[in-house]
This record gives C-alpha cells, structure tokens and sequence, in this order.
C-alpha cells in the first residue's frame, strides 16, 4: 500500500523498528546510568580517586567513531555494521562487568564507545531503508522519543541498579539485552540493506514508494532516487575505504570531544594548547582530503543544499542550548531553590514529557506543513520558553512557576527536533543515509561540548557562589540560550524553506 494512500498518526510497527529503538535504548541509558554508579566505582577500584575517566572514554571513543562508522555502514551495509556493534558493546559491557582496576574499565569503555558508535549511527538509516515517505518521518520521531525516554529513565533506572547490587550492575545489565538485541537483528535484518523500501527478513512488509525526483520543486535539492536499486548497491560496495580521512576525523573529533570534557575550573596549560593544535590540524587536513577522495567519509558537496546545511546548524545550535542550558538550570534549581537532587532532577520531568509528546507530533506535522515551518515553530517556542525562565527566576521563586516554561522548552524541542533529522534524510541521496547520521550524531555531540563550555564561561562571568550569584548566572545562560534559539529559527526560515525541501 502506498504510504500517500493513508495518513497515519503511528509508524507501522515492524521488527526494524522495534530492534532500533530497543538497541538506541540501550545506548542512551548506558550514556547517564554509568554516572550514578561513579562515587561506587571510586570507592572500589580506583583508590578513592576520581573515576570520571569512565564517562570521559566512552564519549571521546563515540564522539570521534560517529562519522567514520556511519559513511562505512553506506559503503559495507547496516547488516554487518550494527550486529558487530551490538556484539563489541556486549562483549566490552562483560568486560567492564569483571574490571579488576580502573585502568581495565577505561579500556573496556573505549571498546563499548565503538560499539554505541555503531548502534546509534545506524539508527536513521536502517529507518530509511525500512520506510518511505511520511512513515519514515513518523518512525524517525518515534525513534526519538523513545530514545529522549530512555533518557529520562535512565538515573533513576541506574540509582537503583547501583544501590541495591553495586556498580557492576550497572555493565551487567547490558549483557541479556545485548544478547536479545543481537538475536533480534540477525532475524529481522535483511542481508542486503541500503535502499528506501526494503522489507524485512520476513517478506511481509509492503515496499514503501522512494520520494520521486520529479516531486521535488528543485531538482537540485531532492534525493537521487530515479537511481536503481542495483547501481545503487555497486556504488555501495565498491570496495573504496577513505582510511586516510577516517584515521585524520578519528584523531581530530577525538582530541576535540577530549579537549571539550576537560574540567571548566582548571587553568589553561600546555598540554591543552596542543591537543587544540592537534585537533584543528587534523580537522584541516581531513577537508582537504574529502575533496579529493573518491569515496570520502564527508561528503562535502552535500553542504551545497541549502536544506541540508540548515539542518545541520539547527542540530548544532540546538544541542548547544539544550544541553548547556540544562546544566546549569539545574545547578539554578540545587544552589539556587536548594532542592535536594532527586528533586531538582523531577523538576526537569516537564521539559521530557513534553519533547516525548511533541516529538511525535512534529513528525506528523511535517507531512501537512512545510517543514521549515514546523521546525522554526519549534525552534520559537523553544526561545520563548527559555527567555520566560530567565525574566522569572529568583532564589523565591516557587517552583511550580516554573512548569508553563519548562513544558514550552521542551515542546518546542521536541516539535523541531524530528523534522530537523528528516529533513536532513529528505534531501540526501539514498546511499549515503549512513553519512548523514554520522554527521548528526557527529554535530549533536560537539554541540553538547561546545554548549557546556561556551555557556559555562557566560555563568562564570555573571554568576558566583550563593543563591543571588548562582541565580544570576543562571539568568544569563538561559538568555544567551533564548537568543541562540532565535537564532535556529532564523536559520530555518532561511534555508529550509519549501521550495528546498522535497515532500515526503
């Protein structure tokens, strides 16, 4: 049945997508549990000094991996790529289950990073290759709000872990779902994935309709679609690896994720300047080899669509307001309100809740309206949201004030993050998904970084100890992060208009 035949409010349910979101879960609750159980792990095996070494690996090992692991997925199929993340995530979560020492579950992390790598990056494309059309945006917002649940679930899921069977718990946990999850792929993973429409390894899903060039307003800015299946399948499997940029992206986002996890209150030494030095050199020296490579791991060219570079930005811009203006909301809500941790964490519930909702209405929204107005709709709210917080916190201020703002943030989060990642599938040519995820999950974590250090320097300027001084620096990060918002909606107005943007 075709997909334009019938509006759906829900995905159709298939073991694809029950495989991504269950595997994306897995991932995202190991990205926050791990942390509950640090204060355990110091006690035990790390000699009463700091463990936050076993966050740190893990983020720098996914954070350089993203965008190598999803241009390879294109190139060698999601088949092979996923199940041997799920089996090097299982397998490293063992090995991070028997650490004898910290040193041992550094390493273990840096194994289990990869594998994440692997697992999250080809969440998108084995979407796009299972669905077309408004379905695919539906699965996609679907996959998203899970995951965003995931998260949401995850400290508390972990505290009790941790708590009640120690911080072992925590790694074991992973191994009956990993196994389950591998077991699951092999099932209903076809063997040759990487093309809109493929059923699953049982035959009886319906091949959904590609999105047709000639639908597209702009030729230039819809996917090649009119080519077939088998020139696409040659032009995945031609054997060309770009070792050399994937080695010189691996060097230079890991040194930058390393250098963007580094303590906000030590000083500057010699050591950081010249892992920034590495890091920019690297970066510059892999764009200069994309544009010459036959088969490079960034494609360059596809900046060139104004939709998809706008994209990219909002995704960027997003993650930097998200994530560093919920840190230090947070910190507003303990040294500012003083409210205990598992009440300042209940606080932000509203703020999930309604990116989960909003979420799958976005998804839906963008099969009616233009998607750039959908996404800078979001984007706006999102901004309003956050200005009211900054006009209306005070050390007095009741909590409850505090909802109405906190439900605008994140519905407004939610309604422009889905559209933003099929958006960004919208106007990519059909082989290279797996390089737009990379480039995503790639984006959102340097944004993360970047968002914890640029607005960490403005609560620094502005803000103190104290409640006035905390509540002050909170105040400025949450109206540079408003301004930053307005600043994604003018991207999206911008670029993302609808004359860009094939329809589903």
């Amino acid at each position: 049945m075709s997909v334009r035949q019938k509006s759906r409010r829900l995905p159709p349910l298939s073991g694809v997508l029950v495989l991504v979101m269950a595997s994306t879960g897995l991932v995202v609750v190991d990205l926050t549990i791990v942390a509950i159980g640090l204060p355990l792990i110091s006690a035990d095996i790390a000699d009463g000094a700091s463990a936050e070494s076993v966050v740190v690996t893990y983020m720098v090992a996914m954070g350089a991996l993203t965008q190598v692991v999803g241009s390879l997925s294109d190139r060698w199929g999601r088949r092979p790529l996923f199940l041997a993340g799920i089996a090097v995530f299982t397998l490293s979560s063992l090995a991070a289950t028997l650490a004898p020492d910290l040193l041992w579950l550094d390493a273990a992390r840096v194994v289990q990073g990869a594998g994440a790598a692997a697992i999250m990056v080809n969440g998108i494309p084995l979407l796009s290759d299972r669905y077309a059309g408004e379905e695919r945006d539906l699965a996609i917002g679907a996959w998203g709000s899970f995951a965003t649940a995931a998260g949401l679930l995850a400290p508390v899921f972990g505290g009790v872990l941790a708590e009640t069977f120690g911080w072992r718990a925590v790694f074991a946990v992973n191994l009956p779902l990993g196994v389950a999850a591998w077991a699951l792929a092999v099932r209903v993973l076809p063997r040759a994935l990487g093309t809109a429409g493929t059923a699953d390894a049982a035959g009886t899903a319906e091949a959904s309709e590609p999105p047709l060039a000639s639908e597209a307003p702009q030729a230039s800015e819809a996917p090649v679609a009119q080519a077939s299946r088998a020139g696409r399948e040659a032009g995945r499997h031609t054997g060309r690896t770009d070792w050399l940029g994937g080695l010189l992206l691996m060097l230079g986002l890991g040194t930058a994720t390393l250098l963007m996890l580094r303590p906000g209150d030590t000083p500057w030494s010699r050591q950081d300047t010249a892992v920034l030095l590495t890091a920019c050199a690297a970066l510059t020296v892999f764009l200069a080899v994309q544009l010459k490579a036959p088969a490079p791991t960034l494609e360059l060219r596809m900046f060139g669509r104004p939709a998809f570079s706008g994209a990219m930005l909002a995704v960027l811009l997003s993650r930097v307001l998200t994530i560093g203006g919920s840190v230090y909301l947070v910190l507003y809500f303990s040294d500012g309100l003083g409210l205990s941790p598992t009440g300042a964490g209940l606080l932000m519930t509203p703020i999930f809740l309604a990116q989960i909702v909003m979420g799958m209405v976005g998804s839906k929204l963008i099969g009616q309206w233009p998607p750039g107005l959908v996404i800078s709709s979001g984007y706006a709210l999102k901004g309003v949201g956050l200005a009211a917080l900054a006009l209306l916190i005070t050390p007095d201020t009741p909590w409850w004030a505090l909802l109405v703002p906190l439900l605008a943030w994140g519905a407004g989060g939610g309604t422009a993050g889905a559209p933003v990642m099929a958006v960004a599938v919208r106007v990519t040519d059909p082989e290279r998904v797996g390089m737009v995820a990379g480039t995503v999950s790639t984006l959102a974590s340097l944004g993360a970084g970047v968002g914890t250090a640029a607005l960490g320097a403005v609560f620094a300027q502005h803000g103190g100890q104290g409640a006035p001084a905390v509540t002050e620096g909170a105040r400025a990060v949450l109206g540079t992060s408003a301004a930053l918002a307005v600043l994604a909606v003018l991207t999206t107005v911008t670029l993302v208009g609808p004359r860009r943007v094939p329809p589903a």
